[in-house]
C-alpha cells in the first residue's frame, strides 16, 4: 500500500506484477475500493505492471468535502499516472472508473494506448435520479441504499451466497461524503460528444444482469468509438470481475494480446 500526495488529494494506490512491465491501470466503481480487482489480477498474463488506486472519497484515499466534478476525478488519475511516470497504459475502468477512462483519454492520449470500458457509459442515469440518491445518503447514510444497490450490482444467484455480505460491507463502509461527491460527478457528466471523437483500441464489457448499466447502454457507448469490441458476460451484474473473474480475466487477457500489450 502506498499513498501519493498530489497536493489537494492523497490517493491510495497499489502496484502488483512486474515493476518493469507494460502498465495496466484499473479504476473501480462507485462504492468500492481497489480490492474490486483482487480475483482478476492473478489470472492475467505475467509481465504486466498492474496499477490500482482508490479514487477520491473511497477506500484509503482522502475524502475532501464534495461535491466532486468528473474533471477533478480525471485530474486525480492524470496526476497519479504522471507521478508514477506511466505512459501508454491500457486503462481498465468500471462504472465511474470507465467515465474517468473516457475523460482521461480525451484529455491525455499520451497516457492511454487502449482502454476497457466495463459496465459503464458516456452518461449514466439522470440528474434527478442522482439527486434522489444523494438525498437518501445524506438522510440515512449509504446503508439506506445498500439493499437496492446490491440488487443492481449482482445477479440473483450471487445475492444468495455468503459473499454478498463482503461487498455490502465494503459499500457501507465507504465515506458517505465520497459516495455523495462521486455521485454528483456522475450526475454532471455527459461524454457522448467527446467520446465519439476518440480513436483508440477499446473493449466494452457488460454483464447480462447489470441493473446499473444494462448491456444496451454499454453497447451504445462502445459503438461511439470506431473499431471497438463488445463482450457480454452472462450470469453477472454490474461487477462481472467479482462474479465471473475467470471469464473477465480471459476477455481482458485476449484484448491485451490483441493490442500488443503482452
Amino acid at each position: 500500500m502506498q499513498i501519493a500526495d498530489l497536493g489537494d488529494i492523497q490517493l491510495h494506490y497499489r502496484i502488483d506484477g512486474d515493476p518493469a512491465g507494460a502498465p495496466v491501470v484499473f479504476a473501480n466503481s462507485l462504492g468500492t475500493d481497489l480490492r474490486l480487482w483482487d480475483a482478476v489480477l492473478p489470472l492475467l498474463p505475467e509481465g504486466l505492471k498492474l496499477i490500482r488506486y482508490d479514487k477520491r472519497g473511497h477506500g484509503l484515499s482522502s475524502a475532501p468535502p464534495g461535491p466532486y466534478s468528473m474533471g477533478a476525478l480525471v485530474r486525480d488519475a492524470e496526476a497519479l499516472l504522471d507521478r508514477l511516470e506511466v505512459r501508454d497504459c491500457v486503462f481498465v475502468g468500471l462504472s465511474i472508473g470507465g467515465m474517468i477512462a473516457q475523460g482521461l483519454a480525451v484529455k491525455r492520449l499520451d497516457l492511454i494506448r487502449a482502454m476497457v470500458l466495463s459496465n459503464t457509459a458516456a452518461k449514466i442515469g439522470t440528474p434527478a435520479m442522482w439527486d434522489d440518491r444523494i438525498a437518501a445518503v445524506r438522510a440515512g447514510g449509504i446503508e439506506a441504499l445498500a439493499d437496492s444497490i446490491m440488487e443492481r450490482w449482482f445477479s440473483k444467484a450471487f445475492r444468495a451466497t455468503p459473499d454478498l455480505s463482503l461487498w455490502r460491507n465494503m459499500l457501507t463502509r465507504q465515506p458517505a461524503v465520497g459516495y455523495v461527491g462521486c455521485s454528483a460527478a456522475i450526475s454532471g457528466t455527459d461524454f457522448y460528444t467527446p467520446t465519439s471523437g476518440l480513436r483508440l483500441p477499446t473493449l466494452g464489457i457488460a454483464g447480462s444482469e447489470d441493473g446499473s448499466t444494462p448491456p444496451d447502454l454499454v453497447r451504445e457507448t462502445i459503438d461511439l468509438i470506431p473499431g471497438s469490441q463488445f463482450r457480454l458476460i452472462r450470469k453477472s451484474g454490474h461487477l462481472p470481475c467479482v462474479e465471473q473473474p475467470e471469464e473477465y480475466a480471459a476477455i481482458l487477457s485476449q484484448f491485451l494480446r490483441d493490442v500488443g500489450h503482452v
